[in-house]
């Protein structure tokens, strides 16, 4: 055997060996960041329930560690970093916290651009997926989507669009 084949043999061996104490283990934990309050939508009926079906469909070799309201520490918009950088495993978050970091996301940000959830969100992940994933190198996204249209709350009842007209609104 060549140096050179022993070396990529060993190499190969020996990245093999790296990936062994995962499959040991009798459980991975993964823990998952966000900043809503857990009786929140998102939380109480997507990331609880697929939590929930991760550790069933795993046969409880996959658990996943919920942490909301920034338990962990941060704030917000540091959310996709410290996924990025390892300090947690899984987040859930809004692209529109880091302005200008997701400059292809953002047009899905914009008012009025769709209807329902759903196919907002098929729409969003398809653009994704075709136009964005750079955006997205350096971690494994796992899915996008967008909420409904939103609503205006104002004393002031808001019926048509010139009802708007002068008035201080902020997004959320």
């Amino acid at each position: 055997m060549t140096m050179i084949r022993r070396r990529s043999v060993l190499g190969g061996m020996a990245a093999s060996a790296v990936g062994l104490p995962v499959f040991a283990q009798d459980t991975v934990t993964l823990r998952f960041h966000q900043f809503l309050p857990p009786q929140a939508n998102v939380p109480k009926l997507a990331i609880e329930p697929w939590a929930k079906k991760v550790e069933k469909d795993s046969g409880g070799k996959i658990k996943v560690q919920l942490f909301p309201s920034m338990q962990l520490g941060g704030k917000p918009p540091e959310l996709f970093d410290q996924a990025k950088d390892g300090v947690v495993d899984l987040i859930w978050t809004v692209l529109g916290y880091t302005p200008g970091r997701f400059a292809k996301a953002e047009a899905f940000e914009l008012p009025f651009t769709t209807g329902r959830a759903e196919p907002g969100s098929l729409a969003f992940q398809e653009y994704i997926q075709a136009n964005a994933m750079d955006e997205f190198a350096d971690v494994k996204l796992i899915c996008t989507h967008i909420h409904g249209p939103g609503l205006i709350h104002s004393r002031n009842p808001v019926n048509k669009l010139e009802d708007i007209k002068g008035m201080r609104v902020r997004g959320g």
